[in-house]
């Protein structure tokens, strides 16, 4: 009977969830929050569904576990020393800065130190899960403020298994007090230094006999069995189970096979992380929200707006402008997934009591609620906050000289970025004798790029008083060089304004932007999608015997049309292939109820079946390049294919083939 009202439970919670989630993924949220709405649901602060909360629970902790499990595979020590300084002090500030001034504002309320300092941890975490996926999603990732947010979250990351260390010792249960707490620390560095040593010579060779097996089961056995031993291990030796499951992560990661571990693990954290978010919303009591609105609606606003003025003071001292400081900064402003583990072992140790924890818990499902959005208004919000603020004035850091003392040049290319395409722009433009300037945001690399000597000056192009003084009014060509779309379009609009004349060249990572950039100035847009795309489909057909010369003028074909044969604006047949009269590409629809529909290429064998291969997909106004196998087909969508005149005449009987019943 026991096991059945676990099952019913169970089934009431994946039941509610997965409504939930759709519910948000209609409405463009993320999954997270929606388990914690779920949670709220089914538990006895409102329909009541769950009959043993603590069943739940105690399969939660399981999800605290992996968390912390993959959170040490994800990180990397190497990615830690690549990213350096923008972890160090921006997450370093961050962290600090906000446990202060919680802190004090919890004092000012006559909280007692402990739980003062606690909620200072709390509130410093930020959703490295909601963030790096909404800049992944808009493709901002490699952008500066995206570059700025991922050292923060890597410094927290850090940051979680000192604060559970020390977490006993706030709530009056460690032993010894300042002296057990400094030895904890120091036992725990000893801890991480031997395991480190073990990471880089036993576990390698251990993992590489493993291999051999072939095994996907004695693989993932072995990683188990790796964490569980680890974990075991730090506890015996007086540490946490929380530092040992981190621990363990970190071990894997340091070797070849971290990216496996990984793969094999997801399934089974995402259960169960699932089921603590389940879990922490059954404890959010509803009415709590309802008696208190004045109060969580300034609790929401002053951790939003407090985080990122506080994370903001960190990229400002790096030598950031204080638009992209403000914009990293509202980027890592919410509360974090961890801090509700936190939270809850605080409450269990009776250092949270549970009218803060009940507030605690309002304001910070409400933060991660709001996120997606702040991820996507971002840079407007901003914007509009530095018409009214002047934000490097509020936020001066430490920068080189601005632009101001330019040499006057004409007839000039001005190029904006310093990344790997701007150097490369900036080497062919030297060895032609071109004159050019470079105007570059990052201070570090304008440094470095002096020391090369490269006239390149530090500002922001979507400034016009930066562009005045790079002499926009005498330059021959703009080209924008940087990975962020939104600053992209700014800076072609502003200069557009200041240069009827001007050659604009934008980058940008997909093709879906090109015609907002042509609508706002750009002459020519390069989208790295559908090069990437073309270079693919020109290494396809030279497989198939097809003459250079025949390639170049398919290619430039895509191009003249801005990419509609791939786009499927005007969907115009490529016809033939020259050369290899038996070859040709064709636009084969896939009609709704086709057998095809709703599985993914590896799924319906479609190279197998028909011998033609998929050069890309048009699904509505956009297109996948190059889809992989694990793309999924949807109905209506227009395969655009290549190959012989049966392949293409099975590729179209597949995709019109109905499905069984229909």
């Amino acid at each position: 009977m026991e096991q059945l009202l676990a099952l019913k439970d169970l089934a009431v919670i994946f039941t509610t969830s997965l409504v939930v989630i759709l519910a948000f993924h209609r409405l463009k949220l993320p999954a997270l929050p929606g388990f914690i709405v779920a949670g709220m649901l089914v538990g006895p602060n409102a329909l009541g569904l769950v009959s043993d909360s603590h069943r739940v629970e105690s399969l939660a902790e399981v999800g605290v576990i992996l968390l912390l499990f993959t959170i040490g595979i994800e990180f990397s020590l190497d990615r830690l020393r690549e990213m350096g300084r923008q972890t160090v002090v921006a997450g370093g500030v961050q962290v600090v800065g906000t446990i202060a001034a919680v802190s004090g504002l919890a004092l000012s309320f006559g909280r007692p130190w402990t739980l003062a300092a606690f909620l200072g941890c709390l509130v410093a975490l930020s959703s490295t899960a909601l963030v790096l996926k909404g800049l992944t999603d808009k493709g901002e990732i490699d952008a500066p403020h995206g570059r700025l947010a991922t050292g923060v979250l890597i410094f927290q990351d850090l940051c979680v298994v000192p604060i559970m260390l020390v977490l006993p010792f706030l709530a009056g249960r460690g032993e010894g007090g300042a002296t057990g707490l400094a030895v904890a620390l120091l036992k725990a560095a000893a801890i991480v230094v031997a395991v480190a040593v073990l990471a880089r010579t036993l576990v390698p060779r251990l993992f590489a006999e493993i291999v051999k097996t072939r095994s996907r089961e004695v693989f993932l056995i072995a990683t188990i069995l790796l964490g569980t031993l680890t974990a075991l291990g730090t506890a015996a030796a007086g540490a946490s189970l929380a530092l040992g499951a981190f621990l363990a992560g970190l071990v894997i990661s340091e070797s070849d096979y971290g990216h496996q571990a990984l793969a094999e693990l997801l399934p089974f954290r995402d259960v169960f992380i699932s089921l603590f978010f389940v879990a922490v919303g059954m404890l959010v009591e509803v009415d709590f929200v309802r008696s208190h609105p004045v109060v969580t609606a300034a609790g929401v606003l002053g951790v939003l707006g407090g985080k990122s003025i506080v994370a903001a003071v960190g990229p400002a001292l790096l030598g950031y402008t204080g638009r992209l400081a403000l914009l990293s900064g509202l980027l890592v402003s919410q509360i974090g997934e961890f801090s509700f583990v936190l939270a809850k072992e605080g409450r269990s140790l009776g250092l949270l009591p549970d009218a803060t924890y009940q507030g605690f818990l309002a304001v910070a499902v409400i933060t991660m609620l709001v996120t997606p959005f702040l991820l996507q208004s971002g840079s407007g919000l901003v914007a509009a906050i530095e018409r009214v603020v002047p934000l490097d004035r509020l936020l001066p850091g430490f920068r080189p000289p601005a632009a101001t003392g330019a040499a006057p040049l004409t007839d000039h290319v001005i190029v904006a970025g310093y990344g790997l395409n701007g150097r490369n722009l900036a080497a062919a433009l030297r060895a032609v004798e071109a004159p050019y300037v470079i105007v570059e945001l990052n201070a570090q690399t304008v440094r470095q790029a002096r020391d090369r000597g490269e006239t390149v000056l530090y500002g922001d192009a979507t400034r016009e008083e930066i562009l005045h003084a790079l002499g926009i009014e005498r330059a021959r060509m703009l080209v924008i060089a940087i990975s962020d779309p939104a600053a992209t379009r700014r800076m072609v609009r502003v200069a557009r304004g200041l240069n009827a004349r001007l050659h604009i060249i934008a980058r940008t990572r997909y093709v879906v932007e090109i015609p907002e950039l042509i609508r706002l100035g750009a002459n020519d847009v390069i989208p790295e999608e559908f090069e990437t795309s073309i270079e693919i489909f020109a290494r396809v057909l030279a497989d198939y015997g097809v003459g250079r010369s025949e390639i170049d003028r398919l290619v430039d074909q895509i191009r003249g049309s801005h990419y509609e044969a791939l786009r499927g604006g005007g969907r115009p047949n490529l016809g033939a292939v020259a050369g290899v009269p038996h070859v040709a590409t064709q636009e084969i629809p896939v009609p709704q109820g086709s057998s095809i529909a709703g599985k993914t290429i590896a799924e319906t064998q479609f190279r197998t079946r028909t011998g033609a291969l998929i050069l890309s997909i048009q699904r509505g106004g956009g297109v996948i390049a190059t889809p992989g196998p694990e793309t999924r087909l949807a109905g209506d969508d227009v395969l655009v294919v290549v190959g012989q005149a049966h392949h293409l005449v099975a590729a179209q009987e597949l995709a019109s083939a109905a499905t069984a019943g229909n």
